[in-house]
């Protein structure tokens, strides 16, 4: 992973849950020549790269203006720039994107969600190279008695399905309470359902002002990817491509500053 494309918390607010932009029609995908030349990228939907994500996860993805943006839109509006085409978001099931089904469907080209890359996922999709560092946060009410890891025995721990934070509750066989995604995790935590919230750091930071507290990080090792369909060579070259792209001609840096409130590390 480049040393300058690394985790610092963000300050933004998490948008509501939104559909954004058009589905797949279900046409054949067709061959789309690039701007930048090289091998073709089959697309499902002709000039158009269709990317599925599953908002509310600001700063990565969230509603604004009745559209889907964050700083995984960004980026992936970069790489369809330069494929030459634009670019359409839609709003999938995060299982239906870690296990690829989303992919392997035609609903899309690229999954783009705040997507850890895992041994188990590598199995039903392909990655792109990491672009964030990821570790996991707690979040519970002011004066929970929740003070670290260790204090979640016998607490209920509102975990979004099918990601890490599910994982490391299972793990340690604690109570885990399953949702579809974080709106839902943190509507669970405001009503007293749960005890505390388990995400991901970078998302959870936001919440702070809203009389939540963010316990300490719990560092996972885990890094995001973007995926793309088992086999699909050409098109992960090209978000690879503009990874680098982004990186050294100061775009990254601008969208980063832009979404995360900060300049990236160049540690």
């Amino acid at each position: 992973m480049n040393a300058s494309l690394t985790r610092i918390l963000p300050v933004l607010a998490a948008g509501a849950l939104v559909l954004a932009g058009c589905s797949s029609d279900g046409d054949t995908p067709a061959a789309t020549p690039t701007s930048a030349g090289g091998a073709s990228v089959s697309l499902v939907k002709e000039g158009v790269l269709t990317v599925c994500t599953n908002p509310p996860f600001a700063p990565f993805e969230f509603e604004e203006d009745g559209q889907i943006v964050g700083l995984d839109m960004d980026i992936t509006g970069e790489v369809a720039k330069d494929l030459g085409v634009t670019q359409t978001v839609l709003n999938i099931g995060f299982d239906a994107m870690a296990s690829g089904a989303a992919l392997n469907n035609g609903q899309c080209d690229i999954v783009a969600t705040g997507l850890s890359i895992t041994d188990e996922r590598k199995a039903n999709l392909d990655f792109s190279e990491p672009y964030f560092d990821a570790d996991l946060g707690i979040l519970v009410k002011k004066d929970s008695g929740i003070a670290s890891e260790t204090d979640l025995a016998g607490k209920r721990i509102g975990v979004q399905i099918s990601t890490d934070a599910e994982t490391w509750v299972n793990e340690r066989e604690l109570g885990g309470v399953q949702f579809a995604d974080l709106g839902l995790q943190i509507q669970s935590l405001n009503a007293g359902q749960v005890d505390a919230v388990m995400n991901d750091y970078a998302v959870l930071g936001s919440y702070v002002a809203d009389g939540y507290e963010l316990l300490a990080p719990v560092s996972t090792g885990s890094t995001y990817g973007f995926g793309v369909k088992k086999g699909n060579t050409a098109l992960l070259e090209k978000i690879n491509g503009t990874l680098e792209r982004i990186k050294g001609d100061g775009t990254w840096a601008k969208i980063y500053t832009a979404r995360i409130g900060v300049a990236p590390s160049e540690d």
